[in-house]
């Protein structure tokens, strides 16, 4: 989900553009989803499997960018460089659902204007530490682990892989590696067959079976990548960044398949999705070379904006669902003007955040935390 300083490193500029270009795909799925009547007959069907795309590319970077210095660097060092990293955009993004929170007037969040301004700062306050909010801290009424700012749970979770990768994971042999991986494929592929809805959608609810999903949603992709940014020997390919892209966007905007009546087909194809075709676009990202300087720069600015566009979108959304919401019936073709205002708002959103916030927040924090 984010893109480590590499110093002294080659870089993988692809993966920095595939990143953006993911992030770019949920918020079209986020504007699509309150179209839809359920799992069924979402436009952007498998946006969220971009969530897990995130976590192959997070565990392919951090393992190419720390595991060959731990000689040098302590358990200590790591944490204060992926709190710089991660942080201040989760800060920021709480902040935004904070001051969006009581003009979001909307039938289907009831409890909104029934929280005492107490409980708000409770729970910003908490939001902040991307701690998950227990369900009697549930302002929105949505079950929701971060209410202020619902992609907060992925962040949660990306915490986590990071704290198992640093504190053991880490040492681990490219054989265990591989085990641990294999056993988390069998689990993510067992959870997205036989859920009830046929899918892996779901881990932002602070209860035994959501998180249960969180965990195998982050499992196999992050730690798969970390696996890959081990063994991949990359060669070198010519328009990778377009047929990458193209390959993403085909998986995540693939329709349901298998209907009401087979939804293991769906997640039959979640799995193949998630287990096989998510790191063969990430090696084939990490195996191209940037042919021009345009398209350099476009890698490089998609790669800037993802990650705050992934934390600044979603308060933005809050507004176009209550909309939505309180105009029943509302169609793709009346909804598509408002979409696309959010879309660009929130493209504009980030890339202010990241100049004026986020790049020079974490200047501070590095002179701060060294």
């Amino acid at each position: 989900m984010t893109n480590d300083s590499l110093a002294a490193k080659p870089h993988y500029p692809l993966l920095d553009g595939l990143r953006g270009v993911a992030a770019i795909i949920v918020v079209t799925f986020h504007l699509t989803e309150p179209l839809g009547t359920g799992h069924l007959d979402i436009l952007v069907n498998h946006g969220y499997l971009a969530v897990d795309f995130f976590f192959l590319l997070s565990g392919f970077v951090i393992g190419y960018a720390y595991d060959d210095r731990w000689q040098t660097m302590t358990i200590g060092t790591f944490f204060k460089r992926r709190i710089e990293r991660l942080q201040p955009m989760v800060v920021l993004g709480m902040l935004l659902g904070a001051l969006g929170f009581y003009f979001t007037d909307s039938t289907i969040w009831p409890l909104i204007h029934t929280v005492p301004l107490w409980k708000l700062l409770l729970v910003l306050l908490i939001g902040c530490t991307i701690l998950p909010v227990p369900l009697s801290l549930d302002i929105r009424g949505w079950q929701e682990m971060h209410p202020l700012n619902s992609v907060g749970w992925s962040l949660f979770f990306e915490y986590l892989a990071n704290i198992l990768y640093a504190l053991g994971i880490r040492k681990f042999s490219n054989t265990a590696l591989g085990i641990l991986v294999l056993l988390a494929a069998v689990a993510l592929a067992q959870l997205a067959i036989t859920s009830p809805a046929g899918d892996v959608s779901g881990g932002w609810t602070l209860n035994a079976e959501q998180v249960r999903v969180g965990i195998t949603r982050t499992m196999y992709p992050f730690f798969a990548g970390l696996l890959l940014s081990r063994i991949a020997k990359p060669t070198r390919l010519k328009h990778a960044l377009l047929g990458c892209s193209l390959l993403l966007a085909l998986v995540l905007y693939m329709p349901r398949l298998g209907g009401a009546e087979r939804v293991w087909l769906n997640g039959v194809y979640e799995a193949v999705a998630i287990i096989l075709i998510f790191p063969l676009i990430v090696y084939l990202g990490a195996s191209g070379v940037v042919q021009t300087q345009a398209e350099g720069r476009i890698c490089k600015f998609l790669g800037q904006l993802s990650y705050p566009l992934y934390l600044v979108h979603y308060p933005l959304v809050y507004f176009y669902v209550a909309w939505i919401s309180n105009h029943k019936g509302v169609t793709l073709a009346q909804a598509w003007p408002y979409a696309s205002v959010i879309l660009a708002g929130g493209i504009a959103l980030a890339y202010a955040s990241l100049k004026w916030y986020d790049e020079p927040v974490r200047r501070w924090l590095q002179t701060k935390l060294g």
